[in-house]
């Protein structure tokens, strides 16, 4: 593997992520040597693969279950992400415009649920993944973020998130000073986590549980009853899929989920004498209502990790390199973060990493099984996937097991995300264009909102015509 490359003499640039940068790379496992068989083959060693190896294990102790992962276990958005654990899903609206508001609350309750449950997991299979349960901030800080805030809130109560809290400026200050925000809407249903710390954990409860990992082992092609690798077939009569952001490079499948790229930056650790000016004792995950919106957390070790965007997409569905980051988009978090936090002019970036994580056409998360084939899949999480992941997982085991006749139908398989389908993104260069230009007017949205007077508060129409091209709005 590549050494990490300095931005400018102190910043990281790539090597994976700062989590594994900081926790260290895990030591590898065997890769698959020859063909062999399963009961149940998991494609993908990240959150989802690994969750669902865990509960069909749990639940059906007999079964032969093998994880093939290309490179090791949490390479991909599991061991890059924000470290956010909460209970947003993508594609609720579109869900509850098929499936009606009551069968998409039921899904948005699952997922209130989900957060305890991973944090339950986390506690009894002893991995120490700094979690803290200090809930979701997400901050307006331009007049016109205010009334999308408000909406935004309202939307959430009305799917059942009772203990949510409207917040002023006065009263988010008290929890962040957040430079010029005007109103914050804080969830319970959150908590923050070092990624690494939990993929690696949960791969070695896994693998504690009698599954067999294999990685250094990519998958090529998957059909039914068998995935192909470079080293030998795996045959089983359950295939599953659980690539998320890699999964454009199967054969087969380049249209199938569009490989979005995320990047972020980490602070140096922030003195005490900082941290009395910005405040931030819950610890709560923070975000914002910028339609380019971005993602933060106060880390275990009192450093800030942030991320954004970034260079949204690459020509033909490529991913990065060990996520290396383009220098612009490390300077335009960086002035991002000064941005929330003028206090932090003269604070260090220690790190910074991309990842890709996947997005179907309508941007809507599902969890499928193919009865006649055996083919089941799970993601398009739009970035929401540490949490999305373990509901994913659990709907699969239950899924498997009604199948294979070891158990019935549950609420989970019920959800209207189950056997969601959805077409293929557009081919090149349109699917290139349409990304870019939809990111483009995004930020360009944002720039026009933050330069209306105090007295504006209307969206900017570019966003409303970006959301409605991208299948969203």
């Amino acid at each position: 593997m590549n050494a990490p490359r300095a931005l400018d003499g102190h910043t990281l640039n790539g090597h994976i992520s700062h989590w594994f940068h900081d926790h260290g790379l895990p030591v590898a496992r065997e890769p698959l040597t020859g063909d062999a068989t399963a009961d149940v083959c998991v494609v993908g060693g990240g959150y989802t693969g690994l969750w669902t190896a865990y509960y069909l294990k749990k639940a059906v102790p007999f079964l032969r279950i093998t994880v093939l992962e290309q490179k090791f276990c949490g390479y991909g958005a599991s061991g890059r992400n924000g470290g956010w654990l909460y209970n947003g899903i993508a594609g609720r609206d579109r869900y509850a415009k098929l499936h009606g508001k009551d069968a998409a609350a039921r899904l948005q309750t699952a997922m209130n649920d989900t957060v305890a449950e991973v944090v339950r997991v986390a506690e009894e299979e002893s991995i120490a993944a700094d979690v803290h349960r200090g809930g979701v901030l997400e901050v307006a800080y331009t007049p016109a973020q205010l009334p999308r805030l408000r909406a935004f809130h309202e939307d959430e109560v009305a799917y059942g998130d009772r203990e949510r809290l409207l917040l002023g400026a006065r009263e988010t200050a008290d929890r962040i000073q957040v430079s010029g925000a005007v109103g914050s809407s804080w969830t319970p249903h959150g908590a923050r986590l070092h990624p690494a710390k939990l993929v690696t954990g949960l791969a070695a409860a896994v693998e504690a549980l009698g599954v067999t990992i294999h990685e250094s082992t990519p998958v090529t092609e998957i059909k039914p009853k068998h995935a192909v690798t470079p080293y030998g077939t795996v045959r089983a009569p359950y295939v599953l899929r659980c690539t998320e952001g890699f999964t454009a490079a199967l054969k087969g499948l380049r249209r199938e989920w569009l490989p979005m790229n995320s990047s972020m930056v980490v602070t140096e650790p922030i003195p005490a004498e900082l941290w009395k000016s910005i405040g931030w004792e819950g610890r709560e995950t923070l975000g914002d209502m910028a339609h380019a919106y971005m993602y933060a957390q106060r880390t275990a070790d009192d450093r800030i990790a942030l991320g954004g965007r970034g260079v949204p997409y690459r020509y033909g569905s490529r991913t990065d390199n060990d996520g290396r980051t383009q220098p612009g988009t490390v300077d335009a978090l960086r002035s991002l973060l000064v941005r929330f936090f003028p206090a932090l002019a003269r604070t260090r970036i220690d790190h910074a990493w991309s990842g890709v994580l996947g997005v179907p056409r309508d941007w809507c998360a599902t969890v499928t099984l193919d009865r006649s084939t055996g083919l089941g899949w799970a993601g398009g999480y739009v970035g929401s996937g540490v949490a999305t992941a373990n509901l994913a997982a659990r709907t699969l085991r239950d899924l498997v097991r009604q199948d294979s006749g070891q158990g019935a139908s549950t609420e989970l398989t019920e959800l209207p995300w189950v056997n969601h389908k959805v077409r293929k993104w557009e081919p090149e260069p349109l699917r290139w264009l349409g990304v870019q230009s939809l990111y483009a007017a995004y930020r360009t949205a944002d720039r026009r909102e933050a330069s209306l007077p105090t007295t504006s508060s209307s969206t900017d129409r570019l966003a409303g015509w970006a959301d409605r091209v991208a299948g969203r709005g």
